[in-house]
C-alpha cells in the first residue's frame, strides 16, 4: 500500500474548486464526499471486478457505533464514534498502513431528544495539519491532527443558542481559504457561520433559520463568482463566501427539515431533491448569480411518482442526466433538463422504505455502496443500469424496520475502501495487480 500511495503523490499543491490550496496527495479523501466534496474517486489502476464474493480486510479495528464516514488524509484515517454507557463521544486517529489508534479525544456528550441515536454523523474535514470535527449534539473541535491536540472548539447549542434538529447535527462543515463555513442554525442571524480556521473567532454570520436541516455547505462557480450554496428546509440560497452576503434565493419547502443531500451542480444545472417534496432543479444564469427553476414537483404532486426523491444519498449529475437513489430504493435515471425518466431499477439496492446506496463514479465505471453492506461496480449511463461485479464489504449491524444496514459513507484512498460500521472500521485494496 505504501508503493501505491507513494505513486500519486503530487509535486505542487494542489487547488480545490472552494479556492483552498492543499499539500495533499492525490489520493486523499479529507473530508465528506472527498478532496472536492464532490463524490468522485479519481485515481487510477483500480481493479476490474472482484475475484471473490466476500471481500478480505487489510486490516480492522473496533470501533464504537456511529454514522460518520472515515476522512484519510497524510497516512491516518479519522473517523468519530459514540460510547453509550460512558455517554460520550470520541474523534479516532489511525494508522492508514495498519489500523493501529494513534490517539482519540473524548468528551462528554448526552444525547437528548435525537432520533437514531447510534452516534456522530458528520465526516471529519482534514486541512494542513488540522481536523475539524462535529458531533451529534452540536460540539465542534478543531484538533492538531497528528496528535489530536485541542485548539480551539465551539458548541452550537451553547454558542449560538441552536435548536438541535430532530435528527441531530449532521451538516459537515466546509474549509474556504482561511475560513471554516458550518451550517450552525442559531439565533441573531447565525444560521450560516463563517470562523477563522485558525483561532474559531467568528468572521461573519447570515441567515435566520428555524430549522437548519442536514446538508452540508459547498462552493461552485457559475455566473462568474464563487458561490456558497446552502440549502435548508425553507429555501436554497446563494451567499458571498467572504462576506455571507445574499446573492439569491429560491424557495423550497421541505417537509419534516429532510434537507439532506449534497447540492449537486453540473453547469449550469443545480439540484437538490427531499424524500417527500421531491425534487427541485434550478438553472443558475451565466452572467451574474442568479437562478431560476427549471422543474420541480407540481404543488399537487407527492412522492410516489417518476422524479428522483432523494432521502439521503447524493445523486449524480453529469453529461445531461441525473442518477440517483429514490425513497424506496429505486434507481433511476433521468433526463436533467427535463426530469423525463428513462429508466429505473432495485437491482443495486433493494426494494423498500428508505432503502439507501452510495454512488461513487470512479472514471467511466460507479461504485456503488448499499446499506446491505455490498460495493457494486457498474456502469450508469442513459441505456441502463450494468452491473459488472458485486461483493460484501461490511457486516451490516444497525437495526432499522426490521433490517440490519449500514448508512456510513465509506472513504476512497490509496486504492483501498475504507468502511465502518458499529463494531469496527475496515480497510479493503482495490488495486489492480499491476499496483499491489
Amino acid at each position: 500500500m505504501k508503493f501505491a500511495r507513494a505513486i500519486t503523490i503530487l509535486a505542487a499543491a494542489i487547488v480545490a474548486p472552494n479556492g483552498l490550496a492543499l499539500q495533499l496527495q492525490a489520493d486523499d479523501w479529507p473530508q465528506w464526499r472527498g478532496f472536492h466534496r464532490d463524490g468522485i474517486w479519481r485515481e487510477t489502476s483500480i481493479l476490474e471486478r472482484f475475484d471473490r464474493t466476500e471481500l478480505q480486510p487489510r486490516w480492522r479495528t473496533p470501533i464504537n457505533p456511529g454514522y460518520a464516514g472515515p476522512a484519510v488524509a497524510n497516512g491516518k484515517v479519522y473517523v468519530t464514534d459514540r460510547n453509550r454507557k460512558k455517554n460520550t463521544e470520541r474523534v479516532l486517529c489511525l494508522n492508514a498502513d495498519t489500523g493501529k489508534i494513534i490517539w482519540t479525544h473524548e468528551y462528554p456528550c448526552p444525547y437528548k431528544g435525537v432520533q437514531y441515536d447510534s452516534g456522530p454523523r458528520c465526516t471529519p474535514t482534514v486541512c494542513k495539519g488540522v481536523i475539524y470535527t462535529l458531533g451529534t449534539m452540536g460540539h465542534l473541535f478543531c484538533l492538531n491532527a497528528e496528535t489530536g491536540r485541542l485548539i480551539w472548539q465551539k458548541n452550537y447549542v451553547k454558542d449560538f443558542s441552536t435548536d438541535l434538529p430532530t435528527w441531530g447535527i449532521a451538516s459537515a462543515p466546509l474549509v474556504d481559504g482561511d475560513r471554516l463555513i458550518a451550517l450552525v442554525g442559531g439565533k441573531n442571524n447565525a444560521g450560516v457561520v463563517a470562523f477563522d480556521r485558525h483561532t474559531g473567532k467568528v468572521i461573519w454570520r447570515a441567515l435566520s433559520i428555524s430549522d437548519i436541516g442536514y446538508a452540508p455547505p459547498i462552493i461552485y462557480t457559475a455566473g462568474g463568482v464563487r458561490q456558497l450554496i446552502i440549502w435548508h428546509p425553507e429555501a436554497v440560497v446563494s451567499l458571498n463566501p467572504n462576506t455571507g452576503a445574499v446573492y439569491w434565493q429560491v424557495p423550497f419547502h421541505t417537509s419534516m427539515g429532510v434537507s439532506i443531500i449534497t447540492p449537486v451542480f453540473d453547469d449550469p444545472l443545480l439540484f437538490v431533491s427531499q424524500s417527500w417534496g421531491g425534487p427541485l432543479m434550478l438553472e443558475l444564469a451565466k452572467n451574474k448569480p442568479a437562478a431560476k427553476v427549471l422543474w420541480r414537483l407540481p404543488p399537487d404532486g407527492d412522492a410516489d411518482n417518476d422524479l428522483l426523491n432523494c432521502l439521503m444519498s447524493t445523486p449524480i449529475l453529469r453529461n445531461g442526466y441525473l442518477y440517483g437513489i429514490s425513497l424506496y430504493g429505486e434507481m433511476r435515471c433521468l433526463d436533467a433538463r427535463t426530469g423525463r425518466r428513462i429508466w429505473q431499477t432495485y437491482q443495486a439496492t433493494g426494494h423498500g422504505r428508505w432503502w439507501n446506496a452510495f454512488l461513487i463514479p470512479n472514471g467511466d465505471r460507479m461504485f456503488i455502496h448499499n446499506e446491505q453492506g455490498e460495493l457494486i461496480i457498474a456502469r450508469l449511463s442513459p441505456k441502463g443500469y450494468d452491473e459488472i461485479s458485486r461483493a460484501q464489504l461490511i457486516e451490516p449491524t444497525n437495526r432499522l424496520r426490521r433490517r440490519n444496514l449500514v448508512w456510513s459513507h465509506p472513504a476512497f484512498a490509496n486504492r483501498c475502501v475504507y468502511a465502518r460500521n458499529d463494531k469496527e472500521i475496515i480497510c479493503v485494496s482495490l488495486a489492480s495487480e499491476s499496483v499491489q
